[in-house]
């Protein structure tokens, strides 16, 4: 069944919309269960600030909750974030988050012409659908250097990552939009897709098993077969 078919309504949230609030906050924290990769935990009040501002975004079947993503400035809107894209899974598999994505996108464009906009993920469909708009794999130095944004990321799972490798890597890719550079979408094709892949099941490895290597004297034998185990699952 086809978005069109469900009648799904992507739209930018208002004051209309705060009784999904609660809801919004479920399907997230359920996401990020599912996963067991990192999804920051938002609170109620940090949503609703989002929605009465106009800088969310929230997609509707009738009134039936579908999905959900925001926007925030950073380092004195010298950069955007879209954040919190979420999905119900019933309404997955039908290019939904891609549309959300793609309308968060140009709220920032309309709001924050100027600004670099850019996003951390964990997940390659993510990454695609940030290519098709535009988006670039960047390392963390060239993201906002803004304290609140990386605060956020405290109540991630993976923090403790971030802290050890002094906020250089973590299990998230960094993706950057700059309207300076980036105004021509140039997607990743699927061939490199497959790099990137490859590249996210090695980051897990490494930075998850940071405390496996204690299973033998050296960790060397492990550490390497760990290593062409993700790199050519």
């Amino acid at each position: 069944m086809t978005q069109q078919e469900m009648n799904i309504d992507i739209q930018v949230a208002s004051e209309k919309h705060l009784s999904y609030v609660d809801t919004i906050l479920e399907t997230i924290a359920d996401a990020a269960q599912i996963r067991g990769t990192g999804i920051a935990r938002r609170n109620p009040d940090y949503i609703e600030k989002k929605i009465v501002e106009g800088k969310a975004i929230i997609a509707l079947s009738g009134e039936e909750f579908a999905g959900f993503c925001y926007i925030e400035s950073w380092g004195h809107e010298k950069f955007v974030a879209n954040s919190g894209l979420i999905v119900v899974d019933k309404y997955r598999g039908q290019g939904l988050a891609k549309n959300i994505k793609r309308k968060a996108f140009e709220l920032s464009r309309k709001r924050y012409p100027h600004a670099k906009i850019f996003g951390l993920t964990t997940g390659l469909a993510v990454m695609k659908i940030n290519s098709e708009l535009g988006y670039k794999p960047v390392t963390f130095s060239e993201l906002t250097d803004d304290e609140q944004f990386w605060k956020g990321c405290q109540s991630c799972v993976n923090y403790d990552i971030l802290l050890r490798t002094n906020r250089k890597h973590c299990l998230c890719t960094g993706m950057l939009f700059d309207p300076d550079r980036d105004a021509k979408p140039d997607p990743i094709p699927p061939k490199k897709l497959g790099v990137y892949e490859r590249w996210l099941r090695f980051k897990r490895f490494v930075f998850l098993s940071g405390n496996r290597k204690k299973n033998n004297k050296n960790g060397k034998p492990n550490l390497l077969k760990g290593f062409f185990a993700a790199l050519f699952a």
